[in-house]
């Protein structure tokens, strides 16, 4: 008897910690959209990271929700609502997020000062969201208020210029407003000057200034669109729209240093170059970029891990069409390709040895995706 007892309780202790080992790779997966075409607007899914499942759990209805950001406490989602009215129709949305029922609850919305507002992100302290308006070429910051709501916009900044595209280079289009790690400085990519723009963030006051490099240049015709950093904090890695590359920095200090241009889309391919989204897998060692247009495929590069550079190791197709932007699962098992044309986000398992993905066949069906952003549960 006092045997089978220990056999019971060895057998309840480990089915215990085999379902908390599975609640811990739980996680929520916040879906934006372009609304018009069957969709609601941001949908929360459930998302077993250890072995792909999910299970959609709510939906909030909001306008063209193409870009969210998740506040640092993990309680506010921020969506831009990207439409036009002249020359100040776009708006940023706030939300509360109710972690135990996973459903997403409208605070109020603001004017993002510009039109089409394609990028929002929240600052280190979640008390400023900063908005980057693609038509208008503007951007930018709103105060969070103690409920998590916005007030209005204390800072916008107006771009400047034109590119070598008149077709799309016609006046400054923002694209993407990332700040630093350490909160201290704004990158600021614009598609139609061909410029990172690079400010000063005040935390204290919401104000933006330029920085003691105010811009770093990249090629005529490139079309900067997404910036992300490696996790040392030593590179930067630009993709590039137009041109269907990624230009590599070197990082210090709110100063960028070009050190490597390489190709992201394959040469055999001469349709629309569309390239779009950029991330560094979580241990530094691969990046991953999606090209859209006649390729539909996420290229995947080694990092060297002294100088930074990069190295093509292969492109993988997106598993559907257009995509958009994509995401890696904490902890780095698969990555989720926002297939914006064909209306699903594809799941891929990542060899963390060889940065390859495999396609596992699952698919999330959502209308028109297009970010897709990560929450402990």
């Amino acid at each position: 008897m006092k045997i089978a007892g220990f056999l019971s309780t060895i057998i309840l202790s480990t089915a215990s910690l085999t379902l908390m080992a599975q609640q811990s790779e739980e996680k929520y997966l916040i879906a934006g959209t372009y609304t018009g075409s069957g969709s609601e607007g941001i949908y929360v899914y459930t998302f077993n990271t250890g072995d792909g499942t999910y299970k959609q759990v709510s939906a909030v209805k909001t306008s063209n929700p193409s870009f969210v950001a998740v506040s640092p406490d993990e309680k506010f989602v921020y969506a831009v609502n990207e439409n036009s009215d002249n020359d100040n129709g776009g708006e940023v949305s706030a939300f509360s997020f109710d972690k135990k029922t996973g459903v997403l609850t409208f605070l109020n919305k603001q004017l993002s000062a510009g039109d089409h507002p394609c990028y929002v992100e929240v600052d280190k302290t979640g008390k400023w969201v900063i908005a980057g308006n693609y038509s208008s070429g503007t951007l930018s910051v709103l105060p969070v208020q103690p409920d998590g709501s916005l007030g209005k916009a204390v800072t916008t900044l107006q771009h400047t210029g034109t590119g070598v595209d008149k077709s799309r280079q016609e006046k400054p289009h923002v694209h993407c407003t990332i700040l630093s790690k350490d909160n201290k400085w704004l990158f600021v990519p614009d598609l139609g000057i061909d410029k990172v723009m690079i400010y000063a963030f005040d935390a204290a006051t919401g104000r933006l200034t330029p920085g003691p490099q105010p811009f770093a240049k990249v090629a005529d015709g490139a079309g900067p669109r997404h910036l992300t950093f490696r996790p040392d904090n030593k590179c930067a890695y630009l993709m590039e729209e137009m041109g269907g590359s990624v230009t590599v920095f070197d990082y210090i200090s709110g100063r960028l240093h070009a050190v490597q241009h390489i190709k992201s889309v394959q040469d055999n391919d001469k349709g629309f170059i569309g390239s779009a989204d950029i991330h560094v897998s979580e241990d530094g060692k691969f990046l991953y970029a999606s090209n859209r247009g006649g390729f539909n495929t996420i290229a995947i590069f080694s990092i060297d891990q002294q100088n930074g550079k990069l190295t093509l190791v292969g492109h993988q197709p997106s598993g559907g069409e257009i995509p958009r932007n994509f995401t890696l699962t904490p902890g780095g098992n698969f990555l989720l390709a926002a297939n914006q044309e064909s209306n699903d986000v594809a799941i891929f398992k990542i060899n963390k040895k060889t940065g390859l993905l495999t396609d596992t066949g699952k698919r999330i069906g959502i209308p028109k995706p297009v970010c897709l952003k990560w929450m402990n549960k």
